[in-house]
């Protein structure tokens, strides 16, 4: 039973992920975090950072990430199956059909309606996990910081977004590094920041 709800979750999300990684993720969340309840809200937004962080497809890393959790390799398996199944299909069938008819105005008209669609279903899950970083950091300024110097990054500077990444895993890691050390004492111990 548990294999067919996870092929069903997952061959929906493939099926209703026009556009591809992006617009994948808030369909993950509705229906890992919140139908099936697989997965908690922190755990997502953690992996979901890993996978962003991670090369590849990130429908593929998430499938994988939440089926190990339900049901080990078997669960990865039938999770990224499912997920990719319905991609695949489509491809062979319509790749054809849809080369013939692209510069038909019904088409082109139909691309070009989806992706505002897109474009706020990836900006409410944005604003929903900068909000829940917002409330989760310890260290607001640098949040805020971090935040800034990422849009300077990504729009000023049009650096590509895996650099940017990079930079912060860096970053965050070599921050991270020193508050452990700052915490402990001369003597090995730790003591508090």
């Amino acid at each position: 039973m548990i294999y067919w709800q996870l092929f069903l979750a997952f061959f929906r999300i493939g099926i209703f992920g026009y556009g591809g990684g992006p617009t994948m993720v808030p369909l993950f969340y509705a229906e890992c975090v919140q139908k099936y309840k697989w997965v908690s809200e922190e755990d997502f937004t953690d992996n979901l950072a890993l996978a962003n962080a991670l090369p590849g497809p990130i429908a593929t890393k998430l499938a994988a990430f939440i089926g190990y959790r339900v049901k080990g390799w078997s669960g990865a398996l039938v999770a990224n199956c499912a997920v990719v199944l319905p991609i695949v299909l489509v491809m062979i069938a319509l790749l054809q059909v849809i080369y013939q008819w692209k510069d038909a105005p019904g088409v082109y008209g139909m691309v070009q309606a989806i992706q505002p669609v897109i474009a706020v279903m990836t900006g409410v899950l944005t604003w929903d996990f900068l909000q829940k970083g917002w409330q989760g950091a310890g260290n607001k300024s640098g949040v805020a910081l971090m935040l800034v110097l990422s849009l300077v990054a990504l729009l000023f500077l049009d650096l590509h977004p895996g650099i940017v990444v990079g930079i912060a895993l860096a970053g965050s890691f070599a921050y991270s590094t020193w508050v452990l050390r700052k915490r402990k004492t001369p003597g090995g111990k730790e003591g508090a920041a």
